[in-house]
């Protein structure tokens, strides 16, 4: 997760760039500060998309295969 200090700087970033404009040197930061954040933002959905499961009304596992190969990658790693 991004600190909260790199969170304020990427909406100080974004309202400046509206406002006013950034020079090289912002932009190149607000590049990176973004890079991190979707980076951090994949990573978080990765995680919460190899913990799902879906049961049918019957109770059936129905999970995706694609979710199950996922998990079994992730286990084997480990």
């Amino acid at each position: 997760m991004l600190s909260k200090e790199k969170l304020d700087r990427i909406n100080v970033l974004a309202k400046k760039a509206k406002d006013d404009g950034l020079n090289l040197k912002e932009q190149k930061e607000q590049k990176e500060l973004r890079e991190e954040y979707l980076k951090n933002v994949r990573k978080s959905f990765k995680n919460q998309f190899k913990s799902m499961k879906v049961v049918d009304p019957e109770g059936n596992d129905v999970t995706p295969k694609k979710v199950q190969e996922l998990k079994d990658r992730e286990r084997n790693n480990h």
